[in-house]
């Protein structure tokens, strides 16, 4: 939580940023992923106030800005943070699934497990990054 408040006080926090389609979705799920939800999205949120948030595939929460930055999906036994950037570095080895996939990757949350906030917000920060300059397709052509 202290993480969150360091970068982004409750009280800055837009009314507007959030989806009611994405309230519905987070609120018909069990409590611990409901939590779980709330606080990636609070993260993504602090990441950059710009972040909007819109339904996509028919139910699922995507955050974005300039291009996806993240969707989640609540699985059975865990919650999906769907990462749309295979660039972006991952130093504090959050990442669990995708390693090798050309357009995403993703953090798994199990209930009870700590999400580590600085890792995914500075996850999240480099991935908007990407989007401002173009996204990271036109970054790999670049290089």
């Amino acid at each position: 939580m202290a993480v969150l408040a360091r970068w982004y006080p409750k009280s800055t926090v837009p009314d507007t940023t959030h989806d009611p389609r994405v309230d519905a979705y987070i609120e018909s799920l069990p409590d611990w992923q409901q939590g779980v939800c709330r606080r990636v999205r609070a993260l993504v949120h602090a990441a950059d106030p710009e972040v909007t948030e819109t339904i996509k595939r028919t139910d699922r929460p995507y955050f974005v800005l300039r291009g996806n930055v993240c969707a989640l999906l609540a699985a059975k036994d865990h919650v999906n943070v769907f990462l749309y950037d295979p660039l972006v570095p991952d130093p504090a080895g959050i990442i669990t699934s995708g390693h090798e996939n050309k357009s995403g990757r993703t953090v798994a949350i199990h209930r009870g497990q700590a999400i580590n906030e600085e890792a995914l917000v500075a996850m999240f920060r480099a991935i908007i990054a990407h989007n401002r300059a173009g996204g990271w397709r036109k970054i790999m052509r670049e290089q």
